[in-house]
């Protein structure tokens, strides 16, 4: 089929998928290969000939555009007929509606709803919807009435090309899952885990964080999975529910019932889908006795806690890939703007908020009134920034600091405390750390992760930026915040030092836990440099620098230790170390003068302090200041402060300082032949 580019404007969208393709493969064997070729070809010759321009191409499955619904419909009809002697059975949807290109090819509702069509029908099947009925005439069609397609959109109504019977549409007319007035973006790998959990386990768990759209996936994923439930799937929500005892009620009202679950259910293929369970915890008792007295019932939850039942499965719902999150932003920014186009900002934005569903939402239900250069400036103040414009939001919903208050309020005062306290830290956390700073028990801090407000991965403990941000506003209030963050100062500070060798020796291990630990420690630094004494921030900075000296970070080197050492003047090892380091990294910055001073102040205070070992550290480094200047520097100078070195460094028994000035000398007499 000749490529052309796609049509734009009014565009018919054409939908195609062989019915039974595993099970034919399975039959013909190696002859598969054959057949699917020859439906290719066929189906491919039906579209060219009508004008088509085949968009994307998956397996046995086929998306094709075109500029008119006329030309579409033909196309289908002559592929069936060309197909309808062989083995394969085709079904296929057609749906037209407004194009919108990306960077990638179609997208916007109207793609979706063209291919959930194609999924509701049967092999040989055709179906239109109204939009592409109403624009073709003298062609015999079936009017089908309204059915709601699986991706949870408001009922269409269908048609079908001919009169042939076929058995009932896969469609949601027998399920109570509620409208939804946006396509759920993404979560294609997440969709396929959540159905096979469905079909081993009878009670699977989406647990996760407020926003991090545990309700939509559970919607789809109870959708995509409704053909399994002959005896319908049911919608029970619980956000308004806060008696424990109200939760059987609620189900049994979901399935029409008055009078209880009791015996009702004996023999039904049926899913109840229970979203927002966090507030009603004390009910899972209710859901362990039906699921015991009904053996083919099953049960979809959504909750910010685990129900700790023995037969609930745990599925916790991750916040969005980062293509995804764009995605997203892109599609509800056009909502608002549909000019608008994803840039580098919105890269950015997505980045910075976690990729968390809710939070991309709502920033772009923004792009109105902001740019994404000015959203990305303001999201430092994000729960302030993104509140929600539309009326018919979830109050939960409508803002990001309602979707954690409803979590929050849901603690205990013990994990509101604790919670409050796990502020101090920036980024994550172990949990030695949260014991010695913040008094944590493990019980109250499993609490907090098992209520998805604190994250546990490969065991380090954090927060989602967003939670961060709120769970800081807590810890501003706690009377007690100086000390706590004394405590985090204290903590990493003796962090530091007990790794400092180790890292300036390049032990991979140290380097790993210093990686891991470099937020905290300079927030440590942050707040000895305003709150705390001289001396403790002097001795954070020497222990620190080396690591962002290695990784090139010299400007945040020289400001530390400039700040460190202006603030302690009196004459100690540490300030003689911060000097040397300083001397160090100008040197390196090639402000030789610089160094040349610092270097001679450090060596000048380590001889008044009678410490030999750090006299002779100190030579040392002046007399590789030398070889970093232009030309290689004053030889006789460097000469003579290498022999003093040498000198004063084996009286001290350096052991390790004799070795460095021998590889100094080694790489100078390779350097000259």
């Amino acid at each position: 089929m000749a490529q052309r580019a796609l049509p734009a404007g009014t565009v018919t969208f054409l939908f195609t998928d062989i019915e039974g393709s595993t099970r034919l493969a399975q039959d013909l064997g190696d002859g598969y290969v054959e057949v699917l070729a020859e439906h290719r070809r066929v189906l491919r010759e039906a579209f060219a000939a009508h004008h088509g321009v085949e968009v994307d191409t998956q397996g046995d499955a086929f998306f094709v555009a075109f500029a008119s619904a006329v030309d579409a419909v033909r196309s289908a009809i002559d592929g069936q007929r060309a197909l309808s002697d062989g083995p394969v059975r085709v079904r296929m949807g057609l749906h037209t509606g407004e194009a919108a290109v990306g960077d990638e090819g179609y997208v916007g509702v109207d793609v979706h709803r063209a291919a959930r069509i194609c999924a509701a029908g049967h092999g040989g099947q055709v179906l239109l919807s109204a939009s592409v009925a109403n624009l073709i005439a003298d062609v015999d069609m079936h009017d089908l009435g309204e059915h709601r397609l699986k991706d949870l959109f408001a009922p269409l109504r269908l048609y079908q090309l001919g009169h042939d019977d076929f058995p009932p549409l896969r469609t949601l007319n027998f399920t109570t899952l509620p409208v939804q007035s946006t396509p759920l973006v993404g979560r294609e790998q997440e969709l396929r885990e959540v159905q096979l959990l469905l079909r081993e386990h009878r009670l699977v768990t989406l647990v996760g964080a407020g926003g991090t759209g545990k309700t939509r996936l559970a919607l789809q994923a109870a959708a995509d999975a409704s053909d399994d439930f002959p005896d319908g799937v049911f919608w029970v929500p619980l956000a308004q529910v806060s008696d424990p005892l109200s939760v059987g009620p609620a189900m049994a009202s979901a399935v029409g019932s008055s009078g209880g679950l009791d015996g009702r259910l004996a023999g039904k293929r049926l899913l109840f889908v229970v979203d927002n369970f966090e507030q009603v915890i004390d009910a899972a008792d209710t859901l362990a006795k039906m699921l015991d007295d009904s053996s083919t019932v099953k049960v979809l939850v959504t909750s910010r806690e685990l129900l700790r039942l023995r037969s609930e499965y745990a599925f916790p719902v991750p916040t969005l890939p980062h293509g995804d999150a764009v995605a997203l932003f892109t599609e509800r920014a056009r909502a608002v703007d549909p000019s608008f186009d994803a840039d580098a900002a919105v890269d950015a934005i997505c980045r910075e908020l976690d990729g968390v569903p809710l939070a991309i939402e709502l920033a772009a239900s923004r792009i109105k009134a902001l740019s994404t250069e000015q959203l990305l400036q303001r999201l430092g103040h994000r729960l302030r920034l993104l509140t929600a414009n539309a009326r018919d939001a979830p109050g939960r919903h409508q803002t990001l600091r309602a979707t954690i208050d409803w979590s929050h309020d849901l603690l205990t005062v013990a994990e509101r405390d604790l919670f409050a306290r796990l502020a101090a830290f920036a980024g994550a956390w172990t949990l030695d750390a949260a014991e010695s700073i913040c008094a944590a028990d493990i019980d109250t801090l499993e609490g907090l992760v098992s209520k998805s407000l604190v994250t546990h991965h490969d065991g380090r403990f954090g927060m989602l930026e967003m939670i961060r941000e709120y769970a800081a506003e807590r810890f501003e209030l706690l009377d007690d915040r100086e000390r706590v963050a004394a405590q985090h100062a204290g903590y990493f500070l003796d962090f530091a030092e007990r790794t400092a060798n180790d890292v300036t020796l390049g032990d991979p291990a140290a380097w790993r836990q210093r990686a891991a630990e470099d937020g905290n420690i300079k927030r440590a630094l942050d707040h000895l440099a305003v709150a705390g004494s001289a001396d403790l921030e002097l001795r954070m900075a020497v222990a620190a620098w080396m690591f962002w000296f290695v990784q090139a970070s010299w400007d945040e080197c020289v400001r530390r230790l400039e700040h460190a050492v202006s603030r302690s003047v009196d004459p100690t090892r540490e300030r003689a170390l911060a000097l040397r380091a300083l001397s160090w990294i100008k040197g390196r910055q090639h402000h030789a003068d610089a160094a040349d001073s610092l270097g001679a102040e450090a060596l000048a205070l380590a001889q008044q302090l009678g410490d030999d070992q750090l006299v002779g550290f100190c030579l040392r480094s002046l007399s590789v200041l030398e070889t970093w200047k232009p030309g290689g520097g004053d030889v006789l100078r460097k000469r003579e402060l290498v022999e003093q070195a040498f000198r004063i460094t084996e009286a001290a028994g350096d052991i390790g300082g004799v070795g460095a000035l021998l590889n100094n000398d080694a790489i100078d007499l390779r350097w000259a032949g």
